[in-house]
């Protein structure tokens, strides 16, 4: 309770005690009464004149208006002494008012310095908030700039730009526009326009699934800043644009800038009448990412043609993938493709309803998912090295181990036979030669092991190499895979049998060739290879390598690359892997070696082939790395429903090494061996 209330609580309280003491108390000390009870009589002689009860109560009455007086001069001297600043400032505060301006958002680069996102000047046509009461002139803008007329008074009534803020009505209006407006200024008097900055994505799609849009801030981030103020955050307002995805998204603190700020003189009824003292906004910071500009479009452009030619020559439903590219030294990402793409710029001054929907929908192939680190899928024979680890660590295998392919195991009896890719077999192979000529028969026998164990040994090594789990790149929605067992078979699928839900030999057999309930994401298997290739150590992969200064030259921050994990093996074994991952890129098929025996650099890598129940042909696998004698980066790519991998995704893998070493496919072979 501050000290004005209780001043009037005081006074309150005095004033009624006095008028109580005028009004309703009475002398009774001249009167005495007879014990008969008659009218009392004069006992003495005091005066009770008229003249003496009137001049009592005037007596009174100045008391009572003295203390009033008294607490009103007790109050100003404390409003004068005490509390003059902060009466100052209310009152400062109730004539004026503080407009803010948006600032330009930094710009986003390639490695090289290329801009992949900028501003652009937009002309755009402002509005005082009076115009909302000028219906003519209202319409006459309405009609100049093609827009309803209902929408041009919606936006000049809104407030989300703040009271006194003038409203923004459109954005990149034509210069025409502008003209008209500046040689009518009869017509339009509280109508003005101004340059001002945009978003701009330059190069259209490339790299739209790193780089991500902005858009308008949402009612739940609004909140979410509000609740978080004074925590380093940025403090918006309704009307700021912010990122939603990608970089724009995981970036923002830094891409956002700070406000500009013009303070302003208003009337009783919040009119502008004169302006005062104003700071400019300051721009976001640039950042710099690990993207190859040349590298993302060469990934880019092969997975859409691949996609495109197997659409129109074998499988009309082949319409999605993806690709990246990491270099296994250090975790940077030089290109990250998925597909379909979609353009950033749909998004700049608000996305209309029909494009939204198009970019959400499953018709149109959901072209907002970022398919290298959201898009799960089963790995394939390219789990098989991981498959050899856990059967050489936990003694289901040894280097040595041989094995024979008839190209149908029966491992658990003839009812529960499985076939090799090659219905033909394989004959007698190692486990080497199994990785080489990825034969399913060593991987059932495998499989079939650690069943007959009850053992978790092959889920324990995939999760040791990172699968099932995120691996912390940054950027948005990545997701974690899944690497199945008994536990998680009964739990998924509670509403059936015992015996369905129990983990059978089929389910160890189909694991260890990565097909069944195993997922996992393109990131995650570039990863695993890149741990390979390093002989266990994994770099977290990043798309930030710096972000600029502000002002002036250089940097504020350079990405300081980080270890995700390491895994431990037996050199043994990573030279048996690496001889083996040679092999299939040399020695598996010759027209697949044709493909790769035109670049300078030696790779090694692995084929897949997964089949999904329901799709009307197999998702196709290619991952490698190269140089294979001291690996510099990992190229992990994968098609929907595109057949083998050894004729889908082998091509965008190529292409994008090409684009580095500057060594394009020049063979036209196709591999028609149906390679897994």
């Amino acid at each position: 309770m501050n000290s004005f209330v209780i001043i009037i609580l005081i006074v309150a309280i005095i004033s009624a005690a006095i008028l109580s003491y005028i009004f309703f108390t009475r002398d009774t000390g001249n009167f005495s009464m007879d014990i008969g009870g008659q009218t009392p009589t004069a006992a003495g002689g005091n005066d009770t004149s008229s003249e003496k009860i009137f001049d009592s109560r005037l007596t009174g009455l100045s008391v009572f208006s003295g203390t009033i007086v008294a607490a009103l001069l007790a109050r100003i001297f404390s409003m004068q002494l005490f509390n003059r600043e902060e009466y100052s400032e209310q009152a400062e505060s109730n004539r004026t008012r503080t407009i803010t301006t948006a600032a330009p958002r930094g710009r986003i680069l390639d490695r090289d310095g290329n801009e992949l996102v900028t501003n652009r000047p937009s002309l755009t046509v402002l509005a005082d908030p009076e115009v909302v009461d000028n219906e003519v002139e209202m319409r006459l803008l309405a009609n100049l700039i093609g827009m309803p007329y209902l929408a041009v008074r919606r936006k000049i009534q809104s407030q989300l730009e703040g009271a006194q803020s003038n409203r923004t009505v459109a954005v990149d209006v034509s210069r025409r526009v502008v003209a008209f407006i500046a040689e009518h200024p009869y017509l339009f008097d509280n109508i003005y326009t101004e340059e001002r900055p945009q978003r701009h994505y330059p190069n259209g799609s490339l790299a739209a699934h790193v780089l991500g849009y902005t858009g308008s801030i949402t009612s739940d981030q609004l909140e979410w800043s509000w609740n978080h103020e004074g925590e380093g955050n940025i403090a918006y307002e309704s009307s700021d644009t912010v990122g939603q995805a990608g970089v724009e998204y995981q970036y923002e603190s830094v891409l956002q800038g700070i406000r500009g700020e013009q303070v302003v003189y208003v009337d009783a009824y919040g009119t502008v009448l004169d302006y005062s003292t104003s700071i400019a906004a300051q721009s976001g910071s640039d950042v710099v990412l690990t993207i190859n500009a040349k590298v993302q479009k060469a990934a880019e452009e092969s997975l859409a043609k691949r996609i495109k030619l197997i659409s129109e020559s074998t499988c009309e439903e082949c319409d999605a993938g993806a690709a990246v590219c990491m270099d296994v030294t250090n975790g940077e990402i030089i290109a990250m493709a998925s597909y379909p793409t979609y353009s950033p710029n749909v998004f700049i001054g608000g996305i209309a309803y029909s494009d939204w929907e198009s970019l959400s929908s499953e018709k149109s192939g959901y072209p907002l998912i970022n398919r290298a680190i959201s898009g799960l899928y089963p790995s394939a024979s390219t789990i098989k090295p991981l498959s050899t680890f856990a059967a050489l660590d936990n003694g289901v295998a040894k280097t040595t181990s041989e094995y024979y392919c008839t190209g149908f195991w029966t491992g658990f009896g003839e009812d529960y036979g499985q076939y090799c890719w090659n219905h033909n077999g394989h004959g007698a192979v190692d486990i080497e030669l199994g990785i080489v000529y990825s034969c399913d028969v060593v991987f059932y026998e495998i499989g079939k092991s650690f069943y007959s164990q009850g053992s978790n040994g092959l889920q324990e090594t995939y999760r040791k190499w990172g699968l099932g789990s995120t691996v912390g790149i940054d950027l948005p929605s990545e997701e974690a895979g899944r690497v199945p067992d008994a536990e998680w078979k009964w739990n998924y699928w509670a509403g059936y049998s015992d015996d369905d839900r129990t983990w059978q030999g089929g389910d160890s057999t189909n694991l260890a060739i990565g097909q069944g309930d195993l997922l996992v994401t393109p990131l995650q298997i570039a990863c695993a290879y890149a741990g390979i290739a390093n002989r266990g150590t994994v770099w977290r992969p990043h798309v930030l390598k710096s972000v600029r200064s502000a002002s002036g030259s250089g940097t504020v921050i350079d990405h300081k690359a980080e270890v995700a994990f390491e895994v431990e093996e037996s050199a043994s074994e990573y030279d048996l892997i690496q001889r083996a991952l040679v092999s299939v890129i040399y020695d598996e098929s010759e027209a697949q070696a044709e493909h790769f025996t035109n670049m300078t650099a030696r790779v090694a890598g692995k084929t897949g082939t997964a089949e999904r129940a329901g799709r009307a042909d197999a998702t196709g696998w290619f991952v490698a790395y190269v140089p294979a004698d001291k690996p510099k980066y990992v190229v992990a790519a994968t098609i929907e429903q595109g057949g083998f991998g050894n004729v889908s995704s082998l091509y965008v893998v190529r292409d994008i090494m090409g684009a580095i070493y500057d060594e394009p496919d020049t063979s036209t072979a196709v591999d028609t061996s149906g390679v897994r």
